[in-house]
């Protein structure tokens, strides 16, 4: 079974994007393992070679281990700074809405109520009528 395929025609597009995913794609990510390589090499040289001082290297990874955190912190505490402030400018805006928003509530409650009677009204009134019937004839 040996088709003969014809070759993928070959497009100008289809080059610029091969060299752009040389240069503007694999390039900056060889150089970036290859810069990573180096600094480990060396931070390994300044540590352990020529009397380097481990304590200090161990002190200076803590600190760049850290930092991440406090930023993270110090926007926690911002964002939470922040909602105080905006819940102290509500709570003195905020008592007078409330009461009006209570007011409603207590007359729909009056109104839901009041529909609720006029709906139960005539069952209520059936089964009373029912209930004197039985009451007057002897059964009980």
């Amino acid at each position: 079974m040996n088709a003969n395929i014809p070759p993928k025609p070959v497009h100008e597009t289809y080059l610029k994007h091969r060299r752009e995913l040389r240069w503007k794609i694999l390039a900056p990510v060889i150089a970036a393992s290859v810069m990573c390589f180096l600094c480990s090499g060396l931070a390994y040289v300044a540590t352990f070679g020529y009397g380097g001082d481990v304590t200090l290297w161990a002190e200076i990874a803590e600190i760049w281990l850290a930092i991440p955190t406090i930023i993270f912190l110090i926007i926690i505490f911002a964002l939470v700074g922040g909602m105080v402030f905006l819940m102290t400018r509500l709570l003195s805006v905020l008592p007078r809405y409330t009461f009006m928003a209570q007011d409603l509530s207590y007359k729909m409650k009056a109104y839901v109520r009041r529909g609720a009677d006029y709906a139960a009204r005539p069952v209520i009134f059936l089964d009373s009528l029912g209930a004197s019937i039985n009451r007057i004839f002897g059964k009980r």
